[in-house]
Protein backbone atom coordinates (compact mmCIF):
# COMPACT_ATOMS: atom_id res chain seq x y z
CA UNK A 1 0.00 0.00 0.00
CA UNK A 2 2.73 2.63 1.18
CA UNK A 3 4.62 1.72 -2.26
CA UNK A 4 1.63 2.96 -4.24
CA UNK A 5 0.55 6.01 -1.86
CA UNK A 6 3.90 7.26 -1.86
CA UNK A 7 4.59 7.13 -5.93
CA UNK A 8 4.61 10.99 -7.03
CA UNK A 9 2.04 11.96 -9.70
CA UNK A 10 4.53 11.77 -12.74
CA UNK A 11 5.44 8.38 -11.29
CA UNK A 12 1.97 6.97 -10.86
CA UNK A 13 1.06 8.58 -14.61
CA UNK A 14 3.67 6.42 -16.26
CA UNK A 15 2.89 3.37 -14.41
CA UNK A 16 -0.56 3.79 -15.01
CA UNK A 17 -0.06 3.96 -18.53
CA UNK A 18 2.17 0.85 -18.39
CA UNK A 19 -0.28 -0.87 -16.90
CA UNK A 20 2.02 -1.70 -14.00
CA UNK A 21 -1.21 -0.69 -11.87
CA UNK A 22 -4.70 0.56 -11.91
CA UNK A 23 -6.56 3.54 -10.75
CA UNK A 24 -8.63 1.63 -8.78
CA UNK A 25 -5.79 -0.32 -7.06
CA UNK A 26 -4.02 3.18 -6.50
CA UNK A 27 -7.38 4.34 -5.13
CA UNK A 28 -7.80 1.99 -3.13
CA UNK A 29 -4.49 1.82 -1.65
CA UNK A 30 -5.42 5.72 -0.61
CA UNK A 31 -8.46 5.18 0.56
CA UNK A 32 -7.20 2.62 2.99
CA UNK A 33 -4.22 4.91 4.32
CA UNK A 34 -7.11 7.43 4.78
CA UNK A 35 -8.80 5.26 6.96
CA UNK A 36 -5.90 4.32 9.01
CA UNK A 37 -5.14 8.40 9.58
CA UNK A 38 -7.87 9.76 11.53
CA UNK A 39 -5.39 10.93 13.36
CA UNK A 40 -4.23 13.49 11.49
CA UNK A 41 -7.37 15.22 11.14
CA UNK A 42 -6.75 15.81 7.42
CA UNK A 43 -10.02 14.15 5.60
CA UNK A 44 -13.04 15.88 6.98
CA UNK A 45 -15.59 14.16 4.01
CA UNK A 46 -14.75 11.09 2.67
CA UNK A 47 -16.01 10.29 -0.73
CA UNK A 48 -15.07 6.35 -1.23
CA UNK A 49 -17.85 5.81 -3.70
CA UNK A 50 -17.06 8.74 -5.81
CA UNK A 51 -14.01 7.99 -5.50
CA UNK A 52 -14.01 4.28 -7.02
CA UNK A 53 -16.60 5.36 -9.29
CA UNK A 54 -14.34 7.73 -11.29
CA UNK A 55 -10.81 5.10 -10.51
CA UNK A 56 -12.87 2.76 -12.85
CA UNK A 57 -14.15 5.66 -15.43
CA UNK A 58 -10.43 6.61 -15.80
CA UNK A 59 -9.01 3.09 -15.85
CA UNK A 60 -11.62 3.04 -19.48
CA UNK A 61 -10.07 6.06 -20.07
CA UNK A 62 -6.30 5.07 -19.84
CA UNK A 63 -7.21 1.57 -21.67
CA UNK A 64 -8.49 3.62 -24.57
CA UNK A 65 -5.43 5.84 -24.73
CA UNK A 66 -7.55 8.56 -24.16
CA UNK A 67 -5.93 9.76 -20.80
CA UNK A 68 -4.69 13.46 -19.89
CA UNK A 69 -1.84 13.81 -17.26
CA UNK A 70 -3.90 13.80 -14.53
CA UNK A 71 -6.20 11.05 -15.45
CA UNK A 72 -6.64 7.89 -12.67
CA UNK A 73 -4.67 10.45 -9.96
CA UNK A 74 -6.02 10.32 -6.72
CA UNK A 75 -6.17 13.56 -5.07
CA UNK A 76 -8.16 15.97 -2.36
CA UNK A 77 -9.92 18.57 -1.92
CA UNK A 78 -9.77 21.64 0.04
CA UNK A 79 -12.61 22.39 1.65
CA UNK A 80 -13.30 25.65 0.30
CA UNK A 81 -13.89 24.31 -3.17
CA UNK A 82 -17.88 23.74 -3.52
CA UNK A 83 -17.69 19.55 -4.66
CA UNK A 84 -21.40 18.53 -6.18
CA UNK A 85 -23.70 16.75 -4.13
CA UNK A 86 -20.69 16.97 -1.24
CA UNK A 87 -20.44 18.92 1.54
CA UNK A 88 -18.66 22.12 1.32
CA UNK A 89 -18.30 24.09 4.51
CA UNK A 90 -15.13 26.26 4.54
CA UNK A 91 -14.73 24.28 8.06
CA UNK A 92 -17.42 26.58 9.07
CA UNK A 93 -19.71 26.21 11.14
CA UNK A 94 -22.11 29.10 9.46
CA UNK A 95 -22.75 26.28 6.22
CA UNK A 96 -22.99 22.99 8.44
CA UNK A 97 -25.13 20.74 6.35
CA UNK A 98 -24.66 23.16 2.57
CA UNK A 99 -24.21 20.70 -0.13
CA UNK A 100 -23.66 22.50 -3.46
CA UNK A 101 -25.59 21.38 -6.26
CA UNK A 102 -22.98 22.79 -8.54
CA UNK A 103 -18.82 22.09 -8.75
CA UNK A 104 -16.09 24.98 -8.47
CA UNK A 105 -14.75 25.31 -11.44
CA UNK A 106 -10.92 23.87 -10.20
CA UNK A 107 -12.25 20.56 -9.02
CA UNK A 108 -14.67 20.28 -12.49
CA UNK A 109 -10.99 20.67 -14.39
CA UNK A 110 -9.24 17.95 -12.36
CA UNK A 111 -12.70 15.51 -12.64
CA UNK A 112 -12.59 16.14 -16.29
CA UNK A 113 -9.02 15.65 -16.68
CA UNK A 114 -9.96 12.04 -14.97
CA UNK A 115 -8.69 12.58 -11.29
CA UNK A 116 -10.29 10.57 -8.58
CA UNK A 117 -11.68 12.75 -5.49
CA UNK A 118 -10.87 11.38 -2.81
CA UNK A 119 -12.63 13.21 -0.11
CA UNK A 120 -12.59 16.63 2.04
CA UNK A 121 -9.46 18.36 3.22
CA UNK A 122 -9.28 20.23 6.45
CA UNK A 123 -8.64 23.85 6.71
CA UNK A 124 -8.50 27.13 8.43
CA UNK A 125 -12.12 28.47 8.72
CA UNK A 126 -13.01 30.49 5.30
CA UNK A 127 -9.34 30.06 5.07
CA UNK A 128 -8.65 32.67 7.76
CA UNK A 129 -5.78 31.20 9.68
CA UNK A 130 -1.83 30.08 9.66
CA UNK A 131 -2.36 26.75 11.33
CA UNK A 132 -5.65 24.85 11.05
CA UNK A 133 -6.58 25.21 14.02
CA UNK A 134 -9.71 27.64 13.48
CA UNK A 135 -11.76 24.53 11.49
CA UNK A 136 -15.10 23.56 12.53
CA UNK A 137 -13.91 20.00 12.34
CA UNK A 138 -10.49 20.14 14.88
CA UNK A 139 -7.20 20.31 14.30
CA UNK A 140 -5.67 19.22 11.28
CA UNK A 141 -2.23 17.39 12.21
CA UNK A 142 1.29 17.75 10.62
CA UNK A 143 2.80 14.28 10.33
CA UNK A 144 6.13 15.52 11.24
CA UNK A 145 7.08 15.28 14.94
CA UNK A 146 10.39 17.19 16.51
CA UNK A 147 12.69 14.41 17.01
CA UNK A 148 11.33 11.44 19.94
CA UNK A 149 8.93 14.21 20.98
CA UNK A 150 5.14 13.58 20.99
CA UNK A 151 3.91 17.19 20.52
CA UNK A 152 1.56 17.21 18.04
CA UNK A 153 2.41 20.10 15.62
CA UNK A 154 0.52 22.11 12.88
CA UNK A 155 0.36 21.22 9.71
CA UNK A 156 0.39 25.33 8.67
CA UNK A 157 -2.84 26.96 7.25
CA UNK A 158 -4.88 27.67 6.03
CA UNK A 159 -4.31 24.98 3.64
CA UNK A 160 -3.22 22.51 6.27
CA UNK A 161 -5.56 19.37 5.58
CA UNK A 162 -4.20 19.29 2.25
CA UNK A 163 -0.08 19.24 3.05
CA UNK A 164 -0.80 17.03 5.95
CA UNK A 165 -2.59 14.45 3.66
CA UNK A 166 0.22 15.17 0.99
CA UNK A 167 2.88 14.68 3.22
CA UNK A 168 1.58 11.66 4.66
CA UNK A 169 0.93 10.32 1.21
CA UNK A 170 -2.86 9.68 1.63
CA UNK A 171 -3.20 10.99 -1.43
CA UNK A 172 -0.65 12.10 -4.51
CA UNK A 173 -1.56 15.44 -4.52
CA UNK A 174 -4.45 17.99 -3.58
CA UNK A 175 -5.86 21.35 -4.20
CA UNK A 176 -5.23 24.31 -1.80
CA UNK A 177 -5.56 27.74 -1.61
CA UNK A 178 -3.71 31.13 -1.32
CA UNK A 179 -4.61 34.72 0.42
CA UNK A 180 -1.41 35.24 2.19
CA UNK A 181 0.71 31.98 2.02
CA UNK A 182 -1.92 29.57 2.86
CA UNK A 183 -0.44 27.58 0.02
CA UNK A 184 3.51 27.91 0.55
CA UNK A 185 3.55 27.99 4.51
CA UNK A 186 1.78 24.81 4.90
CA UNK A 187 4.06 22.93 1.90
CA UNK A 188 7.24 24.68 4.08
CA UNK A 189 5.96 22.98 7.25
CA UNK A 190 5.69 19.84 5.66
CA UNK A 191 7.70 19.15 3.21
CA UNK A 192 6.06 19.25 -0.02
CA UNK A 193 5.80 21.44 -2.56
CA UNK A 194 2.84 24.34 -2.58
CA UNK A 195 2.82 26.26 -5.93
CA UNK A 196 0.42 29.81 -5.67
CA UNK A 197 0.01 31.07 -9.49
CA UNK A 198 -0.36 34.81 -11.06
CA UNK A 199 -3.80 35.86 -9.78
CA UNK A 200 -6.42 35.06 -12.12
CA UNK A 201 -4.49 32.24 -13.41
CA UNK A 202 -6.96 29.39 -11.80
CA UNK A 203 -11.08 30.55 -11.56
CA UNK A 204 -11.86 31.28 -8.15
CA UNK A 205 -15.78 30.36 -9.73
CA UNK A 206 -16.95 27.51 -6.95
CA UNK A 207 -14.43 28.35 -3.87
CA UNK A 208 -15.60 29.82 -1.07
CA UNK A 209 -14.66 33.91 -1.17
CA UNK A 210 -12.51 35.11 1.80
CA UNK A 211 -10.82 38.12 0.41
CA UNK A 212 -11.41 38.25 -3.57
CA UNK A 213 -8.57 40.61 -4.91
CA UNK A 214 -6.15 37.86 -2.96
CA UNK A 215 -7.79 34.26 -3.20
CA UNK A 216 -6.16 31.61 -5.33
CA UNK A 217 -6.09 28.34 -5.98
CA UNK A 218 -3.26 26.06 -6.77
CA UNK A 219 -1.34 22.95 -6.14
CA UNK A 220 0.41 21.19 -3.12
CA UNK A 221 2.37 18.22 -4.12
CA UNK A 222 5.17 15.95 -3.23
CA UNK A 223 7.26 17.66 -6.25
CA UNK A 224 7.55 20.38 -8.96
CA UNK A 225 7.07 17.74 -11.75
CA UNK A 226 3.75 17.20 -10.06
CA UNK A 227 3.10 20.98 -9.35
CA UNK A 228 3.49 21.41 -12.97
CA UNK A 229 1.38 18.69 -14.22
CA UNK A 230 -1.94 19.54 -11.58
CA UNK A 231 -1.29 23.03 -12.57
CA UNK A 232 -1.89 22.50 -16.30
CA UNK A 233 -5.24 20.89 -15.13
CA UNK A 234 -6.44 23.39 -12.95
CA UNK A 235 -5.74 26.53 -15.00
CA UNK A 236 -7.44 28.31 -17.72
CA UNK A 237 -9.67 31.06 -18.21
CA UNK A 238 -12.98 31.12 -17.18
CA UNK A 239 -15.74 33.65 -17.86
CA UNK A 240 -17.86 32.85 -14.92
CA UNK A 241 -14.91 34.26 -12.91
CA UNK A 242 -14.89 38.04 -13.87
CA UNK A 243 -11.26 38.18 -12.61
CA UNK A 244 -10.29 35.12 -14.87
CA UNK A 245 -7.30 35.95 -16.91
CA UNK A 246 -7.71 35.10 -20.53
CA UNK A 247 -4.44 34.22 -21.05
CA UNK A 248 -3.25 30.91 -22.84
CA UNK A 249 -1.89 27.47 -20.79
CA UNK A 250 1.19 26.44 -21.42
CA UNK A 251 2.87 23.19 -21.22
CA UNK A 252 4.37 23.28 -18.03
CA UNK A 253 5.76 19.94 -17.34
CA UNK A 254 7.73 20.37 -20.34
CA UNK A 255 9.33 23.81 -19.28
CA UNK A 256 11.14 21.34 -17.03
CA UNK A 257 14.52 21.70 -18.31
CA UNK A 258 16.21 22.59 -14.68
CA UNK A 259 18.22 24.91 -16.87
CA UNK A 260 19.20 28.14 -14.77
CA UNK A 261 22.26 29.61 -16.44
CA UNK A 262 21.75 33.16 -16.91
CA UNK A 263 18.96 33.62 -15.02
CA UNK A 264 19.35 36.69 -12.26
CA UNK A 265 18.05 35.34 -8.45
CA UNK A 266 17.40 38.73 -7.08
CA UNK A 267 18.00 38.65 -2.84
CA UNK A 268 16.26 40.89 -1.35
CA UNK A 269 17.91 42.35 1.34
CA UNK A 270 14.70 43.49 3.46
CA UNK A 271 13.49 39.87 4.22
CA UNK A 272 16.93 39.57 6.24
CA UNK A 273 14.74 40.35 9.49
CA UNK A 274 15.45 41.07 13.00
CA UNK A 275 15.10 37.70 15.00
CA UNK A 276 15.51 35.83 12.20
CA UNK A 277 16.66 31.72 13.15
CA UNK A 278 20.02 31.18 12.18
CA UNK A 279 19.21 28.11 10.46
CA UNK A 280 16.61 29.49 8.02
CA UNK A 281 19.40 32.00 7.11
CA UNK A 282 21.61 29.61 6.36
CA UNK A 283 19.27 28.10 4.14
CA UNK A 284 18.73 30.79 2.33
CA UNK A 285 22.36 31.40 1.71
CA UNK A 286 22.69 27.81 0.86
CA UNK A 287 19.63 28.09 -1.91
CA UNK A 288 21.07 30.86 -3.22
CA UNK A 289 25.07 29.38 -3.61
CA UNK A 290 23.48 26.47 -5.38
CA UNK A 291 21.46 28.28 -7.91
CA UNK A 292 24.67 30.37 -8.34
CA UNK A 293 26.39 26.61 -8.82
CA UNK A 294 23.65 25.89 -11.61
CA UNK A 295 24.80 28.86 -13.18
CA UNK A 296 22.31 31.31 -12.18
CA UNK A 297 23.67 34.98 -11.18
CA UNK A 298 22.61 35.67 -7.17
CA UNK A 299 22.16 39.75 -7.30
CA UNK A 300 21.26 41.56 -3.85
CA UNK A 301 17.89 43.49 -4.54
CA UNK A 302 15.65 46.06 -2.53
CA UNK A 303 12.11 45.96 -2.42
CA UNK A 304 11.65 48.41 0.35
CA UNK A 305 8.05 48.76 0.78
CA UNK A 306 8.12 45.24 2.40
CA UNK A 307 7.93 46.43 5.97
CA UNK A 308 4.47 47.54 5.15
CA UNK A 309 3.03 44.26 3.34
CA UNK A 310 1.40 42.57 6.44
CA UNK A 311 0.04 45.49 8.06
CA UNK A 312 -1.64 46.42 4.56
CA UNK A 313 -2.81 42.83 4.06
CA UNK A 314 -4.32 42.59 7.68
CA UNK A 315 -6.58 45.74 6.52
CA UNK A 316 -7.30 44.75 2.81
CA UNK A 317 -8.04 41.28 3.76
CA UNK A 318 -10.62 41.52 6.53
CA UNK A 319 -12.35 44.61 4.39
CA UNK A 320 -12.56 41.96 1.72
CA UNK A 321 -13.85 39.28 4.19
CA UNK A 322 -16.51 41.47 6.08
CA UNK A 323 -17.54 42.27 2.86
CA UNK A 324 -17.58 38.39 1.67
CA UNK A 325 -19.23 37.21 4.56
CA UNK A 326 -21.68 39.08 4.64
CA UNK A 327 -24.00 36.95 2.78
CA UNK A 328 -24.24 33.94 5.66
CA UNK A 329 -27.00 34.87 7.21
CA UNK A 330 -28.81 31.86 8.27
CA UNK A 331 -31.70 32.50 6.01
CA UNK A 332 -31.13 30.07 2.68
CA UNK A 333 -28.96 27.58 3.88
CA UNK A 334 -26.85 26.81 6.44
CA UNK A 335 -26.87 27.20 10.67
CA UNK A 336 -29.71 28.99 11.65
CA UNK A 337 -29.86 29.89 15.64
CA UNK A 338 -32.82 28.73 17.42
CA UNK A 339 -34.77 32.13 18.44
CA UNK A 340 -36.83 33.01 21.10
CA UNK A 341 -40.01 34.29 21.20
CA UNK A 342 -40.23 37.86 19.59
CA UNK A 343 -36.79 37.83 18.17
CA UNK A 344 -37.14 39.44 14.69
CA UNK A 345 -34.89 39.33 11.39
CA UNK A 346 -32.01 41.08 13.48
CA UNK A 347 -31.78 39.27 16.32
CA UNK A 348 -31.97 36.09 13.81
CA UNK A 349 -28.77 38.00 12.09
CA UNK A 350 -26.91 38.66 15.11
CA UNK A 351 -27.48 35.06 16.80
CA UNK A 352 -27.13 32.80 13.82
CA UNK A 353 -23.65 34.90 12.71
CA UNK A 354 -22.49 34.75 16.82
CA UNK A 355 -22.74 30.89 16.91
CA UNK A 356 -21.77 30.16 12.93
CA UNK A 357 -18.77 32.12 12.47
CA UNK A 358 -15.81 30.89 15.16
CA UNK A 359 -13.95 33.38 17.23
CA UNK A 360 -10.93 34.13 14.40
CA UNK A 361 -13.20 34.92 11.36
CA UNK A 362 -15.10 37.21 13.82
CA UNK A 363 -12.13 39.58 14.49
CA UNK A 364 -11.32 39.36 10.88
CA UNK A 365 -14.79 40.92 9.81
CA UNK A 366 -15.13 43.09 13.00
CA UNK A 367 -11.83 44.61 11.80
CA UNK A 368 -12.69 44.83 8.29
CA UNK A 369 -16.13 46.79 9.13
CA UNK A 370 -14.08 49.36 11.43
CA UNK A 371 -11.57 50.09 8.41
CA UNK A 372 -14.36 49.95 5.74
CA UNK A 373 -16.42 52.61 8.06
CA UNK A 374 -17.30 55.92 7.34
CA UNK A 375 -14.18 58.39 8.69
CA UNK A 376 -11.96 54.99 8.65
CA UNK A 377 -12.01 54.37 5.33
CA UNK A 378 -9.69 56.67 3.90
CA UNK A 379 -7.13 56.39 6.91
CA UNK A 380 -6.97 52.49 6.58
CA UNK A 381 -7.99 50.69 3.75
CA UNK A 382 -7.29 53.67 0.84
CA UNK A 383 -3.91 54.11 2.37
CA UNK A 384 -3.47 49.62 2.46
CA UNK A 385 -4.42 50.17 -1.43
CA UNK A 386 -2.05 52.99 -1.68
CA UNK A 387 0.41 50.64 0.16
CA UNK A 388 -0.22 47.53 -2.49
CA UNK A 389 0.63 49.41 -5.52
CA UNK A 390 3.82 50.30 -4.09
CA UNK A 391 4.92 46.44 -3.28
CA UNK A 392 3.04 45.77 -6.91
CA UNK A 393 6.32 48.49 -8.15
CA UNK A 394 8.93 47.24 -6.27
CA UNK A 395 8.47 43.87 -7.71
CA UNK A 396 7.71 45.25 -11.42
CA UNK A 397 10.98 47.18 -11.04
CA UNK A 398 12.78 44.32 -9.31
CA UNK A 399 11.77 42.52 -12.45
CA UNK A 400 12.30 45.37 -15.53
CA UNK A 401 16.03 45.35 -13.91
CA UNK A 402 16.32 42.21 -15.19
CA UNK A 403 15.62 39.80 -12.14
CA UNK A 404 13.93 36.55 -13.64
CA UNK A 405 13.08 34.91 -9.99
CA UNK A 406 13.20 36.26 -7.03
CA UNK A 407 14.61 33.62 -3.80
CA UNK A 408 13.50 33.82 0.04
CA UNK A 409 12.64 32.05 3.13
CA UNK A 410 9.09 30.90 2.79
CA UNK A 411 8.64 31.00 6.40
CA UNK A 412 10.24 32.63 9.53
CA UNK A 413 10.23 28.93 11.40
CA UNK A 414 9.69 25.66 11.35
CA UNK A 415 6.09 23.43 12.53
CA UNK A 416 5.33 25.03 15.34
CA UNK A 417 3.08 22.96 17.91
CA UNK A 418 -0.76 23.27 18.01
CA UNK A 419 -1.69 25.73 20.95
CA UNK A 420 1.35 27.86 21.25
CA UNK A 421 0.78 30.69 19.66
CA UNK A 422 -3.07 30.62 19.74
CA UNK A 423 -2.96 33.14 22.76
CA UNK A 424 -4.40 36.55 23.36
CA UNK A 425 -2.31 37.95 20.30
CA UNK A 426 -3.17 37.21 17.14
CA UNK A 427 -0.19 39.15 15.77
CA UNK A 428 2.05 36.40 16.88
CA UNK A 429 0.45 34.09 14.32
CA UNK A 430 0.05 36.67 11.89
CA UNK A 431 3.54 36.99 11.36
CA UNK A 432 3.97 33.62 10.01
CA UNK A 433 3.03 35.75 6.85
CA UNK A 434 5.59 37.54 6.85
CA UNK A 435 7.14 36.36 3.67
CA UNK A 436 4.53 35.40 1.83
CA UNK A 437 2.00 38.03 1.69
CA UNK A 438 3.48 40.34 -0.54
CA UNK A 439 3.16 37.89 -3.61
CA UNK A 440 -0.21 37.73 -2.86
CA UNK A 441 -0.77 41.66 -3.05
CA UNK A 442 1.25 42.28 -5.73
CA UNK A 443 -0.68 38.98 -7.71
CA UNK A 444 2.15 37.24 -8.20
CA UNK A 445 3.51 33.34 -8.64
CA UNK A 446 5.55 31.97 -5.66
CA UNK A 447 6.27 28.59 -4.86
CA UNK A 448 7.94 26.84 -2.00
CA UNK A 449 10.17 24.13 -2.18
CA UNK A 450 11.61 22.17 0.77
CA UNK A 451 15.31 23.02 1.37
CA UNK A 452 16.43 20.64 4.53
CA UNK A 453 15.75 19.67 8.20
CA UNK A 454 16.13 22.27 10.83
CA UNK A 455 18.09 20.53 13.99
CA UNK A 456 14.82 19.36 15.22
CA UNK A 457 14.48 17.08 12.32
CA UNK A 458 11.27 19.41 10.83
CA UNK A 459 11.03 20.63 7.05
CA UNK A 460 12.43 23.68 6.32
CA UNK A 461 11.34 25.69 2.79
CA UNK A 462 12.87 28.15 0.15
CA UNK A 463 10.35 30.50 -1.71
CA UNK A 464 11.21 31.47 -5.14
CA UNK A 465 9.15 34.29 -7.12
CA UNK A 466 8.26 34.57 -10.79
CA UNK A 467 7.27 37.48 -12.84
CA UNK A 468 3.42 37.53 -13.83
CA UNK A 469 2.45 34.30 -15.87
CA UNK A 470 5.65 33.49 -15.76
CA UNK A 471 4.91 29.93 -13.94
CA UNK A 472 6.72 28.07 -16.55
CA UNK A 473 9.72 29.89 -15.60
CA UNK A 474 9.45 29.95 -11.88
CA UNK A 475 8.71 26.20 -12.49
CA UNK A 476 12.12 25.40 -14.30
CA UNK A 477 14.01 27.39 -11.60
CA UNK A 478 12.14 25.79 -8.82
CA UNK A 479 12.98 22.08 -10.61
CA UNK A 480 16.73 23.43 -10.43
CA UNK A 481 16.88 24.20 -7.08
CA UNK A 482 15.23 21.11 -5.96
CA UNK A 483 17.38 19.18 -8.20
CA UNK A 484 20.38 20.71 -6.15
CA UNK A 485 18.71 20.52 -2.89
CA UNK A 486 17.57 16.83 -3.38
CA UNK A 487 15.07 16.81 -0.40
CA UNK A 488 13.96 13.28 -0.18
CA UNK A 489 13.19 13.25 3.54
CA UNK A 490 9.61 11.29 5.04
CA UNK A 491 7.72 11.93 8.30
CA UNK A 492 8.12 8.90 10.18
CA UNK A 493 4.16 6.87 10.84
CA UNK A 494 3.31 7.54 14.23
CA UNK A 495 -0.30 8.10 13.24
Amino acid sequence: MGELTGMTIAEARDRLRAGEVTAVELTEACLSAIDAADALGAFVHKTPEIALERAKAADVRIAAGDAPAMCGIPVGIKDLFCTEGVPSQAASRILDGFVPGYESTVSARLRDAGAVMLGKLNMDEFAMGSSNESSVYGEAVNPWRRGNDDARLTPGGSSGGSASAVAADLCLAATGTDTGGSIRQPAAFTGTTGLKPTYGRCSRWGIIAFASSLDQAGPITKSVRDAAIMLGAMAGHDPRDSTSADVPVPDFEAALKGDVRGKVIGVPKEYRMDGMPAEIEELWTRGGSMLKDAGAEIRDISLPHTKYALPAYYVIAPAEASSNLARYDGVRYGHRAKLAEGDGIVEMYRKTRAEGFGHEVQRRVMIGTYVLSEGFYDAYYNRARKVRALIKKDFEDAFADGVDAILTPATPSAAFGLGELTDADPVRMYLNDVFTVTVNLAGLPGISVPAGLDRMGLPLGLQLIGKPWAEAELLNTARALEDAIGFASKPDRWW
